[in-house]
């Protein structure tokens, strides 16, 4: 029998193309004060796989552990600069919230608006989203989960990156508990039809909505990509589905 694969044995790919491109710029000195200062509390660390921004298999996390108690928990996919995920949290103390984001910039930001708004029922993970869902966090653990305006990849030769495809179904619905709630929104017309194809397609979940499109959905706040859409002409469309028991 041949011996399993060491780290040595060279390097390892993930089997799927991921929905970002990482950017290398440098975090300005107040962001890199930030990381100093918050991150040991909001920072979870995720051990790693093939990948700086994976999740290494076996690697749960216990929410009431990281959070000190039992909560519902919100999962906010692409958290960006953190400003719709620390207004819901600061709206909703009794709720825990964990934003999923790897740009360390965006995190950085995240962390010193939480900071100074004393926001403690949050906590950020730097990692690929597909791999947080399917090794961090433990089978229907999650009230809730945001998805807001994911990269489009609106060009034909790069749709295959996007984060909603028939993938994403069943790591979404490992996480989300019976009865909990996937919310969506994109302000690309094409992709928002993918989305409900993807999802409508799903054994695991069923609409939350009536019609053709969700309504707004009030949690969430104005952020500048919702702006900048409704600036371009492009019309917002929202989703929500329910996770089948």
């Amino acid at each position: 029998m041949p011996d399993a694969p060491s780290d040595t044995d060279g390097p390892r790919f993930r089997e799927r193309p991921v929905s970002f491109v990482r950017r290398s710029g440098r975090m300005s000195d107040g962001q890199e004060r930030a990381w100093a200062e918050y991150s040991a509390f909001y920072l979870l660390e995720a051990p790693r796989d093939a990948a700086a921004t994976s999740v290494r298999a076996g690697s749960e996390i216990d929410p009431e552990a990281v959070y000190g108690r039992s909560a519902r928990l919100v999962v906010e996919i692409g958290s960006g600069q953190g400003h719709a995920i620390i207004s819901a949290a600061t709206a909703h103390p009794d709720t825990d919230f964990l934003a999923v984001e790897v740009f360390r910039a965006g995190l950085a930001r995240t962390m010193l608006d939480a900071g100074r708004e004393g926001v403690r029922n949050l906590r950020l993970v730097e990692a690929n989203a597909p791999e947080v869902l399917e090794h961090l966090l433990p089978v229907a653990s999650v009230d809730e989960l945001w998805v807001f305006f994911p990269d489009p990849w609106h060009k034909n030769k790069h749709t295959k990156r996007r984060l909603v495809a028939p993938e994403f179904g069943p790591v979404a619905g490992r996480a989300l508990k019976p009865g909990g709630v996937l919310r969506l929104a994109t302000d690309w017309e094409d992709y928002a039809r993918q989305m409900r194809t993807v999802l409508d397609e799903s054994p695991l979940f069923e609409r939350a909505f009536a019609g053709e499109w969700a309504e707004r959905f009030e949690g969430r706040v104005l952020t500048a990509f919702e702006r900048k859409g409704s600036r371009a002409g492009r019309a917002i469309r929202d989703l929500a589905y329910r996770r089948i028991a």
